[in-house]
């Protein structure tokens, strides 16, 4: 019996969340006495999958079908099905994200287990159940559930945990063959529309996380958000009325419509704090707000606020980051 981790490539390389994804399932392995095995989904490198090793991953299993280079939710689920079967995994971990919600619900019903999302710590085992502590509400609160059954589906919020970097450990990695058919892709698109994301951090997978509202007042003034977000190595982000107005790309828009983020810093400029766009960001760890207006909405659900205008604040901000450095 073993931990199964379902961690997602892109690239070559091993996405941020899924290296959190491979320190809790080593942990939870821990707990029970035994060990984790990953199965990649995506495309990886043998050297990137090598170095889950120091997350403490004992062994991964690629199969090297090209068509899952790309996301297919049947044939995603069928082979992370297959890998659990193989392995014997009772408890199979993922990332609490696009991929991970499509394909854990489908993944409890072929392997008849129990699912819980946006889990943020490790489970307790006390008295012989098995409880999890997740999310609710947004992020405005928290509730313990217990997962019954032979087997158990934990889908893990992102940047809920720290990824361990144990330097020179290694894992093994061997090719695995899940047997798929051509009817297991029968649901790929065909027909791919890609948007090239301009800032040069992951917005889902972002630690640190710069966002601009109407106060930027236009798309020309977007070089304020992007010096700041360069000097901390941190995402970008948009409002939904910004993206609405093609100021941004709409893949950066976060909110109750858009994308859901978690990220340790979330930095708002120009940002009211509409209900709406707080249910996409109020799970993240410390919220600074720059605001103008000192009766803006998001000054109540911030860590630390300025109160100023924006095209004053965020040079000197910028500037002190870069001094830092």
């Amino acid at each position: 019996m073993s931990v199964l981790v379902a961690v997602e490539c892109a690239e070559g390389e091993v996405k941020k969340s899924s290296l959190e994804v491979a320190t809790y399932g080593a942990r939870v392995a821990a707990m029970l006495g035994t060990t984790a095995t990953a199965i990649a989904v995506g495309e990886a490198s043998e050297a990137g999958l090598a170095k889950l090793g120091e997350q403490g991953i004992a062994k991964v299993l690629y199969d090297a079908e090209p068509r899952l280079k790309d996301f297919v939710n049947n044939a995603y689920t069928k082979l992370i099905a297959a890998a659990a079967e193989q392995e014997q995994a009772k408890i199979i971990v993922l990332a609490n994200s696009n991929i991970g919600a499509a394909v854990g619900s489908r993944l409890s019903v072929r392997l008849k287990a129990s699912l819980a999302t946006n889990v943020v710590a490790l489970p307790k085992t006390d008295g012989g159940q098995f409880t999890v502590k997740r999310g609710a509400f947004s992020g405005k609160a928290f509730s313990d559930v217990v997962l019954s059954g032979e087997r158990k589906i934990i889908a893990l919020k992102k940047n809920s945990i720290e990824a361990s970097h144990e330097a020179g450990k290694t894992a093994e990695v061997a090719a695995f063959a899940a047997q798929l058919a051509d009817a297991d892709f029968a649901d790929a698109p065909q027909q791919v529309v890609m948007q090239e994301q301009t800032g040069g951090v992951l917005l889902p997978e972002a630690a640190l996380v710069v966002s601009g509202g109407r106060g930027m007042k236009g798309p020309e003034n977007w070089h304020l958000i992007e010096e700041l977000a360069q000097a901390l190595h941190a995402g970008t982000a948009c409002s939904k009325p910004v993206s609405d107005v093609d100021w941004r790309p709409h893949h950066e828009h976060v909110g109750q419509t858009g994308i859901t983020i978690s990220p340790n810093l979330y930095i708002a400029c120009g940002i009211s704090g509409a209900i709406q766009h707080l249910a996409g960001v109020n799970s993240s760890k410390v919220i600074v707000v720059i605001n103008k207006d000192p009766e803006a909405p998001f000054f109540k659900a911030a860590d630390y606020g300025i109160v100023g205008d924006v095209f004053d604040v965020l040079p000197k901000l910028t500037a002190a980051v870069k001094a830092l450095n």
